[in-house]
């Protein structure tokens, strides 16, 4: 899994006011917890958090805060302005080497369909799966083969298995399918 740095300034808990203000001069108010440590409170830059929320790919997101202290951690939950959407808060999840990570990671498509080629259509009905592993096992993406799919069939996340991770979306989430169009059912 790739790895994404971020510079943090440690902050004080305070009241709306006070994250009101640091919205204004460009911050956003962010919340580090979970794997034993005590929450820890911080702000970002909105331009350099742009690398985590303006990209379909997962990354494990190293902290680094303005006192020494360095956490590896993964993005859990962003809050967003209704009006403008920017991001108005933001949770880390701590992660460590031997603990198990649940991540949301983008699905990629790989191969070419037998029932595209009859003249099928794919549908991609999934973009991101989330998959459970040791941080060191985590990809980067989860590669689906369709070069077997034919038409009216369907790719289920229960039909994938990885040696290193295990997809722990639901099992009859469908990932992609092929649809028959009126091109293919002229040729049968």
């Amino acid at each position: 899994m790739q790895h994404i740095e971020l510079k943090g300034q440690l902050r004080a808990a305070g009241n709306k006011s006070a994250a009101k203000a640091l919205r204004a001069q460009g911050l956003v108010p962010c919340n580090l917890y979970g794997n034993g440590i005590e929450n820890v409170l911080f702000t970002v830059s909105a331009m350099d958090l742009k690398a985590v929320t303006h990209t379909p790919n997962a990354y494990i997101v190293d902290i680094t805060l303005d006192n020494g202290e360095k956490y590896a951690a993964i993005l859990h939950e962003t809050q967003w302005h209704p009006v403008t959407d920017e991001p108005v808060h933001m949770d880390f999840l701590a992660v460590s080497e031997d603990k198990p990570v649940t991540i949301a990671v983008p699905v990629k498509i790989t191969g070419h369909s037998e029932g595209v080629k009859m003249g099928g259509k794919l549908l991609v009905s999934t973009r991101k799966l989330k998959v459970c592993a040791l941080m060191n096992n985590l990809p980067d993406e989860v590669e689906v083969d369709i070069t077997e799919l034919k038409i009216g069939k369907q790719i289920h996340a229960g039909d994938l298995h990885f040696e290193n991770y295990s997809i722990v979306s639901p099992k009859a989430t469908i990932i992609c399918s092929v649809k028959a169009t009126r091109a293919s059912q002229k040729g049968e």
